[in-house]
């Protein structure tokens, strides 16, 4: 009887630990907006809910694709640099070729990808740590997106619609009461799609498997480097959405932007329970890491607490998030 049950209890461990996380982490996000709303009236005006949800879009769809490597014991310190890269190319494709919209946003999306494999290709095949591998496709995007752009924002004021795709709204139109921005759509149909792929694929399993004991799974005779790559190709497309949004959202693709913007995917993932040594996360777990850097980032600048304080703020829930992930961890 102890033999049996043994396993079980071993499986069931982690899972009650990770709900718990969340439970915390919603509760304080919850906690967040009643000091936020307390503090000032300001805070709970729909403009302000409205933008606090487009910012949590970009940053929530960052975090998806930050989840996916995260998982896997890697890292992705590129995904701010790749979303930006991703904009220009949506930029060159419609704004200096020309070409109709769903070309662009295809483009985006398979440029993400193709640079996804090519960061799972040097980590996997080359042996090249995930750290090393993303700084220096970082630093190689941020520079390919200033030489292809001329150093100069590329603009879309000539292809109508575009800003729709984050900035519009399909529910008010149906709902006025309900202005909920597309962006917003965007990122609650790339979560669930995510989520999918992680309790139900193949991609999923090996995801999650490649984080736990990577050995195993290759002493088990799977392709290890087949579906790491396959991890980094679809983190690189998911990219590629954010790289449309914030350009739908700018009506802009600037080729300056996107440092920095890792991190804020990397702290929503943490803060959402994702364990940095791999095998255990929740896409679930990101949205609500997510809302609470949007959260909290909106409610000191009401606040108009000094930027510098906003990052000690910000950079002392990270530690917090990682050191109770080390302790969950020790418990199990």
């Amino acid at each position: 009887m102890t033999d049996t049950t043994a396993p079980i209890a071993q499986k069931s461990g982690p899972r009650v630990s990770g709900a718990l996380h969340r439970l915390l982490a919603f509760s304080g996000l919850i906690a967040l907006v009643v000091v936020f709303s307390l503090a000032s009236p300001n805070f709970m005006q729909t403009q302000n809910v409205l933008a606090i949800l487009q910012a949590t879009s970009v940053n929530g769809v960052l975090a998806v694709a930050a989840t996916l490597v995260i998982i896997t014991g890697g890292i992705d310190l590129s995904v701010g640099t790749l979303m930006t890269f991703c904009a220009v190319i949506t930029g060159v494709i419609l704004t200096y070729w020309g070409l109709p919209l769903p070309l662009g946003v295809l483009g985006a999306i398979l440029a993400g990808t193709a640079v996804g494999l090519v960061s799972g290709t040097i980590i996997a095949k080359l042996k090249v740590p995930p750290f090393i591998a993303t700084l220096g496709m970082m630093l190689i995007l941020k520079g390919l997106s200033l030489v292809i752009s001329g150093t100069r924002p590329i603009y879309f004021n000539d292809t109508p619609g575009f800003t729709q795709i984050a900035q519009g709204s399909l529910v008010g139109a149906v709902i006025p009461a309900l202005p909920i921005p597309n962006g917003v759509m965007i990122l609650f149909a790339v979560a669930l799609l995510a989520a999918f792929v992680l309790s139900r694929t193949a991609l999923g399993r090996y995801t999650f498997a490649l984080g736990s004991n990577e050995e195993a799974v290759r002493l088990s005779g799977v392709n290890v480097d087949r579906w790491k790559i396959a991890v980094y190709a679809t983190a690189g497309a998911i990219c590629g959405v954010a790289g449309i949004l914030i350009a739908s959202r700018l009506n802009s693709a600037q080729p300056a932007l996107g440092q920095g913007y890792e991190l804020d995917a990397i702290a929503a993932v943490v803060i959402g329970g994702t364990s940095l040594s791999g095998g255990r996360g929740t896409v679930l777990g990101t949205l609500i890491g997510a809302l609470i850097i949007s959260v909290l980032a909106n409610g000191l600048r009401i606040l108009s607490v000094a930027q510098e304080w906003q990052t000690v703020v910000t950079g002392t829930i990270i530690i917090l998030a990682v050191y109770a992930d080390i302790l969950r961890r020790r418990t199990l």
